[in-house]
């Protein structure tokens, strides 16, 4: 069995590998980028959800060109003694569009921005944002990610794909302060409190929730409106990260999602999050512990709860076959410990 898993996570880091050379020849093809060239002033309009908390919501579906990488979320609150950023978006571009939309509400120096996890979508525009006297904040477990190579075989991918957006003058943004647990803080006597999901759609995942507002910025944890991106994220501390959030007191009133619109429903939306995983969990889980393979589970499964969600056709069967992997794991550890 252990075989058996290894050559399958070896055919996907092959696909994978594939996967990046088809977008290096697509890139390299003249019509497919004849507006490649130096790219053209971004602008933002941040939406107003609470007193003091603004976001802006990214188109649906992935980074392409036609949105300019532009189809995750961020946001920001403004308090007496400055501005607490969450998230800085795909690109430098965008990083720069937000903080033109942020000096259009206010003045005040920018404070912290908190990067939810260190995803591409949700990072690049950081070096735009880091104006001086500005700190990043991220969670610890982020830094392995950081020292590892896939960090730049991320962005040299991001640089196929999406130049001009992303180019060779892109580069990561480390934190300046790592944040171990759940910590709360005040600026402007506003009460923030940064909650550590445990690990779940990455090890690193932060949220930030604004107590005063009762806003919750719940990055990747929360999909509004689409299928969540799942892969191989560990979809069992994503669930008990969603009843932690179910748990806040007081309760949010208002949730934004890594992606898709504010939630002003955040019971609704984090069930359908819940279910979704739950469901992954069940069918692929069963597959696993039966021994049978992912082709046939993935095909015989029933799908139609889901299947008209945005980023289905996407997303679905990479996220079905990397819990099938995790699961799979999961068994074989299990029985690991059960040897005498």
């Amino acid at each position: 069995m252990a075989a058996g898993i290894a050559m399958r996570r070896a055919c996907l880091l092959s696909w994978t590998r594939g996967l990046l050379l088809a977008a290096a020849l697509w890139s390299l093809n003249p019509g497919a980028f004849a507006a490649a060239v130096a790219p053209a002033d971004i602008s933002l309009e941040a939406t107003r959800v609470s007193a003091r908390c603004w976001f802006f919501e990214g188109k649906a579906g992935m980074a392409t060109q036609a949105n300019k990488g532009f189809m995750s979320n961020a946001g920001f609150v403004v308090t007496p003694d400055g501005i607490v950023v969450f998230d800085a978006l795909g690109t430098p571009a965008l990083g720069k569009a937000m903080l033109a939309a942020i000096r259009r509400i206010s003045a005040a120096p920018i404070k912290f921005i908190v990067v939810s996890h260190y995803h591409a979508d949700h990072i690049y525009g950081l070096q735009s944002l880091k104006v001086p006297g500005a700190e990043v904040w991220a969670q610890r477990n982020a830094e392995a990610y950081l020292r590892s190579g896939v960090s730049a075989e991320r962005l040299a991918q991001r640089r196929l794909e999406l130049a001009p957006w992303v180019d060779e003058h892109t580069h990561i943004v480390p934190p300046d302060v790592w944040i171990d647990g759940d910590t709360d803080f005040r600026l402007g006597g506003v009460h923030f409190r940064l909650l550590y999901s445990g690990g779940a759609h990455s090890p690193e995942d932060l949220l930030m929730y604004v107590v005063d507002e009762r806003v919750l910025f719940a990055g990747d944890l929360v999909f509004a409106g689409r299928l969540p991106f799942v892969g191989n994220a560990d979809s069992n501390g994503w669930l008990n990260a969603i009843d932690k959030m179910n748990r806040l007191q007081p309760p949010p009133l208002v949730v934004i999602p890594g992606h898709g619109p504010a939630s002003r429903k955040p019971e609704r939306d984090f069930a359908v999050t819940r279910d979704y995983l739950v469901y992954l969990r069940e069918t692929m889980g069963r597959a696993a512990r039966e021994l049978e393979p992912f082709e046939d589970a993935y095909a015989k499964t029933d799908w139609s709860r889901f299947k008209d969600l945005p980023a289905f056709d996407a997303a679905n069967r990479g996220n079905a076959y990397g819990t099938y992997l995790l699961l799979e794991q999961e068994e074989l550890d299990r029985g690991a410990r059960q040897t005498p």
